[in-house]
Parts: structure tokens; sequence; C-alpha cells
């Protein structure tokens, strides 16, 4: 088994039939290994990233009563750790996983394995809350990548049902 099963089995496993937060992982992972394509980045990184982003939400609703993302932030790097380590994650990838899992939501870094990241997750949670209302310029400032931008633009320029169905298709 590679290390984007291990990591899928391990985040399926630890979310106990929570097909929620084991969708939104999937679907945050299918964005990112397509922005990847067109973007670059460390592949090992962002999979583990992209699955692992959001591992500390079920101790932040039990902690804090809260999903909020700083508290998934907080939780979520201790737990991934713990995966990485047992999935024989290479340790000199560890650090930079855990520092995007724990600046996911609140942004400030650089790197383009966590734009890559931020990105996706933002198309996700876009596609998933129909509360969020973002227009065109507000998307500008929250993408960092053009391929993100482009999924995006698309959107907004005359198909947001269909890709509230299936954005997925927009970023090939």
């Amino acid at each position: 088994m590679d290390i984007k099963d291990t990591l899928l089995k391990a985040m399926e496993t630890y979310f106990d039939g929570d097909q929620k937060r084991i969708s939104h992982a999937k679907k945050v992972l299918s964005f990112a290994e397509q922005i990847m394509s067109k973007e670059g980045g460390d592949k090992d990184v962002i999979i583990a990233s992209a699955i692992l982003h959001d591992i500390g939400i079920h101790n932040a609703e039990k902690k804090y009563n809260s999903t909020a993302g700083k508290y998934q932030e907080i939780e979520g790097s201790p737990i991934a750790k713990k995966i990485l380590e047992i999935a024989d994650f290479p340790d000199d990838k560890i650090a930079e996983v855990l520092d995007i899992i724990a600046h996911h939501h609140s942004g400030g870094l650089e790197t383009i394995n966590f734009k890559i990241i931020w990105d996706s997750d933002w198309l996700v949670n876009i596609k998933e809350d129909d509360k969020l209302n973002i227009n065109k310029k507000r998307a500008d400032k929250i993408f960092f990548t053009d391929i993100a931008k482009k999924i995006y633009s698309f959107c907004c320029a005359g198909c947001p049902s269909e890709f509230k169905k299936n954005p997925e298709k927009y970023a090939k």
C-alpha cells in the first residue's frame, strides 16, 4: 500500500464512519492533486496535508464544543503527527505537513504546498456551504493559485449550479 492509500485508510478509521468528514477530505485531495499537476509542489506533503487537514475536527467538537477552524488547527497537528509516524511518513516532511494543518484556516504560510491546500479546501467549502457568498473580487483575494482562480471564475461566469454538483471536473 502506498502512502496515499495508507493515510486515506488511517483518516477513514479515525473518522469512524463520519462520511461528511471523509468525503470532504477526499474532495480536498482531489482538488489538491489537480492543482498540484499544474502548479507543482511536494507530492507527499500535499497528499498528506489534504487528507489530514481536518483531522482535529472531532477533538475540537469534544473539547471546545465547536468546529471552528482555530480549534481544528490546535487539535489537528498532534493527531496528524501520530498518524504520520505510524504510517512511516518521511521524517523530513512531517513538520511541514503539521505546519500546514496548523494554519489551514488562519493562513500565513507562503509555500506552494500550503497554497494548494488552502485553495483546495476553499473550493470544497464553497461547494459544500451555500451560505458562502463569494464574488469574483473576493475570490481573487482568497485563492493563491491561477488554476483555483480559473475554476472559481468559470463557476461564477455561468454555471454555479453545475459547479456545486461536480466542481472537480472544472479543475482538469
